[in-house]
């Protein structure tokens, strides 16, 4: 679409980025960018966004009740590959067009999966807090060299795991609710129900959206599952883990450790949980490398113009 007039831009760091500042005036010379960096939404996110017939959002709800009050908006591209905060249906109903690009941040992620794996495994938490209380011992952890890895969504950031872990010999079981028969026998993974996952891998990793059928997924009974002292990382969604249970099990020594790049409530509520020895957290930086910014931003611009249909769009999600 080449008839865009005014865009709106609510993401931060695309905002304060100058190069995707520049790349995307270029093609948009009317563009208003979030500079105050503040996070918005409701009433505040309704007034930036006004007037505008195009909007790049990243983070922010987008839901009948936003776009009710929008009636110039024509198209919105996503900044960022997780789009379960926008209600298609509703962008479906107003006729509205959806830009998105999945992938684009999947080695950023994974990276930092790696770097948590192995930070949990050697028990750099517990060592950092130790240290800082004024000890010095040398604790001993695991190699993730051989270990079992759980990888619960086999997407663009799961599949990208699996090709990252492969130099470690790792013993990988995948649970997804899509089947990926050809990728699985050319990588040696093992497709597993969610239960056998649990029960089987000493790192669980979780690469799912957030709805209403992954609410919670892992949940007080499913976190008991898991083999004593394995490891739980999430840099998905917040609301995935039962926080509380998640706390407990920690707390109890039944867990070895977790890391939380992302949580139910940010910036988080529960200190109790962060402060544990055994939890690597971090600000939810999964996606935000240099390199990832760069290509989510220029991913958002092309959006602009390569924007579909909500039907069209869901159509070729299914078709992959």
């Amino acid at each position: 679409m080449t008839d865009i007039q005014r865009v709106a831009v609510a993401s931060r760091s695309f905002s304060r980025h100058p190069v995707l500042r520049a790349e995307l005036q270029a093609l948009y010379p009317n563009v208003t960018f979030n500079d105050s960096g503040a996070s918005m939404s409701g009433a505040a996110l309704v007034d930036f966004l006004k007037g505008h017939d195009a909007a790049i959002t990243a983070l922010e709800t987008v839901n009948e009740a936003l776009i009710a009050q929008l009636p110039d908006l024509r198209v919105l591209s996503k900044y960022g590959v997780g789009f379960d905060m926008v209600e298609l249906p509703a962008l479906a109903k107003r006729g509205i067009r959806f830009g998105w690009t999945g992938g684009v941040n999947k080695r950023s992620v994974s990276e930092l999966v790696i770097g948590m794996a192995i930070a949990l495994l050697r028990l750099v938490p517990q060592a950092g807090h130790e240290i800082r209380g004024g000890g010095w011992r040398q604790l001993q952890g695991r190699l993730l060299t051989g270990r079992t890895v759980g990888i619960v969504g086999c997407g663009h950031v799961g599949k990208d795991l699996v090709t990252l872990l492969k130099p470690f010999g790792c013993k990988i079981l995948v649970n997804d609710i899509r089947s990926f028969p050809d990728f699985y026998k050319t990588h040696g993974v093992e497709a597993v129900s969610l239960d056998q996952l649990l029960a089987q891998a000493e790192i669980v990793t979780l690469h799912l959206p957030k709805d209403a059928s992954t609410h919670n997924i892992i949940s007080r009974e499913r976190l008991a599952q898991m083999r004593p002292g394995a490891i739980l990382i999430n840099t998905a969604r917040g609301g995935l883990v039962d926080e509380a249970a998640l706390k407990d099990a920690l707390a109890a020594g039944t867990l070895g450790g977790a890391g939380l790049d992302v949580l139910a409530s940010e910036p988080p509520t529960d200190r109790g949980l962060l402060e544990l020895p055994n939890v690597l957290t971090t600000p939810h930086i999964g996606g935000s490398s240099e390199e990832a910014v760069l290509a989510m931003g220029r991913a958002a611009i092309a959006g602009l113009a390569t924007a579909l249909s909500v039907e069209e769009f869901l159509a070729t999600e299914k078709g992959g």
